[in-house]
């Protein structure tokens, strides 16, 4: 059975939290307070980490209503480790830093995000391979440093839902947007939200486990595989409520590139394209809300060189492997590892049934009741099945000897925000992942 995945920080950073304010029936924000503080500790184990804990602060609306910042702290037990060939020990550190949706003065569609994470794995794993007929079990064993910093510019289009409420701000009661009947499904651009936006990337990692390993060999100290570069990318929300949608639809494009600036590996491009749909079904007895959730991902990358190499065992052009047409982790083929597939394209598909259950021990058991200290709005049952493949060529071998997966989820909406609990099911053993944000929107 594999480990369980706990990737809440690398989502957190990318994500955009709605705001509320306790007390308020409607749990709009109190616009004359900023800054609403909520921490709390956390503890989780996988084979990459071991067992770790740490504590996290969250402020929606500091300085700027529709803000959020958030600060994160971890540290994991000692771990024994091998690296070349020595027993050693190792611990997983991590620490996260996020304020986005930062309105720039004087506009009103215009916003800006910054995150970045340091973070040491003892026991992280490298798929070098990652191509279709690809061997789980070549995956290299390495602790390693991964650190990033990502700054996005946003600009929301002044058409559609952009002219009245550029913000994205809903009116939200027991986790459910309010006054939204008449939103979703519409006409592109002419309905719904659309922004545009310009994203410069950074990323530093190591590999240490490298002295037996292609293509870092002959190298004689620790190996870097670092890029950065710039995404640009249009997104287009047409659904009722973009946390958790009930109806409507989404699409995305994304291009990205690394330039080989400074000491980047090497230069790279990715182009993507996704899309989603919602259906509103009839309830059953025992849910309130029933929909069928759709996903569709494809990505391409034209810089990649199967039959040249940079370095001994590394393709020319190769993005690297938490870049471009990869598969596998928590948004993507959730019962394999991550980032377990990858090669110059990949599609992929999703199909899940949402069930929203009347029932919630958490509103209705006093003791639950009464001890948490956030609200759970709601519960959700979900049963999902994806399919994907990665190939060395954009054409119709995409869709023959694909890889298949099923699983089911909890989910809830915790201080008004969706958190998954996956557990998925594929030929290399089981995938079980926590995670806020529903699986579509990454």
């Amino acid at each position: 059975m594999k480990s369980i995945k706990l990737s809440f920080f690398a989502a957190a950073l990318a994500s955009s939290f709605l705001f509320a304010s306790e007390g308020n029936s409607d749990n709009l924000p109190d616009f004359e307070e900023t800054g609403k503080w909520s921490a709390f500790p956390f503890a989780f184990t996988s084979d990459t980490t071991g067992f770790a804990g740490g504590g996290a602060v969250i402020s929606q609306g500091l300085f700027q209503p529709q803000t959020t910042f958030v600060a994160a702290l971890s540290y994991g037990a000692e771990q024994d480790i091998i690296t070349n060939g020595i027993d050693r020990t190792d611990n997983f550190s991590l620490g996260f830093l996020s304020y986005s949706d930062i309105k720039i003065p004087h506009t009103t569609g215009l916003f800006l995000s910054m995150w970045g994470m340091f973070s040491h794995y003892p026991k992280d794993v490298i798929y070098l391979d990652g191509s279709n007929d690809s061997d789980d079990e070549d995956g290299l064993v390495t602790a390693d440093d991964q650190n990033f910093l990502t700054i996005k510019l946003k600009y929301v289009l002044p058409i559609g839902e952009g002219l009245e409420n550029p913000d994205g701000i809903y009116k939200l009661r027991n986790g459910f947007a309010m006054d939204r009947e008449n939103f979703g499904d519409g006409i592109p651009f002419e309905t719904g939200r659309t922004d545009v936006g310009l994203v410069g990337f950074y990323q530093y990692q190591t590999i240490e486990n490298w002295k037996e390993t292609l293509p870092w060999k002959p190298s004689t100290t620790i190996p870097e595989w670092n890029d950065s570069g710039l995404r640009f990318y249009l997104n287009h929300d047409n659904t009722d409520f973009d946390l958790n949608p009930s109806r409507g639809y989404s699409f995305f494009f994304q291009y990205s590139s690394d330039y080989g600036w400074g000491d980047n590996l090497q230069e790279w491009e990715n182009i993507e394209f996704k899309a989603s749909k919602y259906f509103n079904l009839e309830t059953l007895s025992f849910t309130q809300q029933n929909v069928l959730a759709l996903n569709f991902w494809t990505a391409y990358s034209p810089s990649w060189e199967n039959d040249k190499e940079i370095l001994p065992g590394l393709a020319t052009g190769r993005p690297p492997l938490w870049e471009g047409a990869r598969l596998g982790g928590f948004s993507r083929m959730r019962g394999y590892d991550s980032n377990r597939f990858s090669d110059k394209a990949a599609i992929y598909g999703a199909a899940e049934y949402r069930a929203m259950l009347k029932w919630n021990p958490f509103k209705e058991e006093g003791w639950l009741k009464d001890n948490m200290p956030v609200d759970v709005d709601w519960l959700q049952a979900v049963g999902f099945i994806e399919a994907g493949r990665v190939n060395e060529n954009y054409d119709f071998d995409l869709l023959s000897d694909m890889k298949f997966d099923a699983g089911v989820s909890l989910r809830a909406m915790v201080a008004e925000l969706p958190v998954r609990f996956d557990i998925a099911y594929s030929e290399e053993g089981v995938g079980i992942w926590a995670m806020i944000r529903q699986p579509f929107d990454f």
